[in-house]
């Protein structure tokens, strides 16, 4: 068992400088030492990612020949150029940052939706003024990192209210958990973007918080697995057998039954995390009500992408400018292909 091993933004500057060729052109990692892989987050919280941990604890990777090591670093963009240095075969991006990366030329391809409902919500005090996003008209909306995917997110619900980043709200880089509490403390930010554990972490901090985030953008689904095509092919095997570990894992997970042990295989990955009880259990249940797709996909199987709801973030990026353009081709940016497998 291999436990995660966090990066900060200079190491990995220095992991993709080495790498910066390798980032244009998309090569592929080569898989060696047999079955070790590197598959890299843009979260540290174990419980983000609980399926994985889940996998590895009940040996799930092991018997499909892999040797997972999990590598958190910060944001969807840094994951995304890990993958593109050849530092890891397989991470968990944004769709709008897989988006972003696709229209730039890297051959990255989402093959497994972990989080059919958003990740990611807007918070307020629930003491605040603010009600819904319109009222967020020239305030500050604080996010974990200036280009994950809460930021993407976070813009297309502002400009389909007809409001530009920079003239009607800005945005503030503020960290995740615990940086994110102070900033709301001293007032820094009156809205955070934040994901399922940032809420959890932040309501473990004393901070009493409501969600303003209208119901129709829930479907704007969150993080899920990729690869680029060129790891893809080097590495065919790859895909088939992470993905049907991971839906093991979370088929384990949703049990009631398992829980008490989903929680110790989480607190492995991530101790500390794991040292409140009560809130690794809270944060268990949002995880697993965001990872369980509505009731018009359940019988799709874990890991499908309805294209319907990739046509809607697509089209938000382009309203939005984060996107200069339509691209030529958005099927080729997800696949269902391994869904079936996965779930047989």
């Amino acid at each position: 068992m291999t436990l995660d091993t966090q990066i900060s933004r200079r190491t990995f500057g220095k992991l993709a400088a080495a790498g910066v060729t390798a980032a244009f052109v998309g090569a592929p990692a080569i898989v060696r030492a047999q079955t070790a892989i590197t598959f890299a987050v843009p979260n540290p919280s174990a419980l983000t990612w609980l399926p994985y941990w889940v996998a590895v604890g009940e040996g799930y990777f092991e018997e499909e020949g892999l040797k997972p090591t999990l590598e958190a670093i910060d944001g969807s963009s840094a994951v995304l150029q890990a993958m593109s240095a050849g530092q890891a075969q397989i991470g968990a991006p944004g769709p709008g940052p897989v988006l972003g990366a696709r229209a730039r030329g890297v051959d990255v391809k989402f093959i497994y939706n972990l989080y059919p409902k958003s990740v990611f919500g807007l918070l307020v005090k629930e003491e605040s003024e603010f009600k819904q996003p319109a009222d967020l008209k020239g305030k500050v909306i604080g996010v974990g990192t200036a280009d994950g995917a809460e930021v993407s997110f976070t813009r297309a619900i502002m400009t389909d209210l007809g409001m530009k980043e920079g003239t009607d709200y800005t945005f503030l880089p503020v960290g995740d958990g615990g940086t994110a509490a102070v900033a709301f403390l001293r007032d820094e930010v009156s809205c955070y973007a934040g994901a399922v554990s940032d809420a959890a972490i932040l309501g473990a901090r004393g901070l009493k918080l409501r969600e303003i985030t209208p119901e129709a953008y829930l479907g704007f689904f969150g993080n899920g697995i990729a690869m680029l095509e060129s790891q893809m092919a080097a590495t065919p095997d790859l895909a088939p057998k992470f993905g049907k570990a991971l839906v093991r894992g979370t088929k384990f997970s949703i049990d009631p039954a398992n829980k008490d042990k989903a929680l110790a295989h989480c607190a492995v990955g991530n101790p500390q995390e794991g040292e409140d009880k009560d809130f690794a259990a809270s944060l268990l249940t949002g995880v697993i009500h965001r990872m369980t797709p509505t009731d018009a996909f359940i019988a799709q199987g874990y890991g499908f992408q309805p294209a319907e709801h990739w046509q809607e973030i697509h089209d938000s990026a382009v309203a939005s400018g984060a996107l200069e353009k339509p691209l030529d081709d958005l099927a080729a940016v997800y696949t269902n292909e391994f869904v079936a497998g996965w779930n047989a």
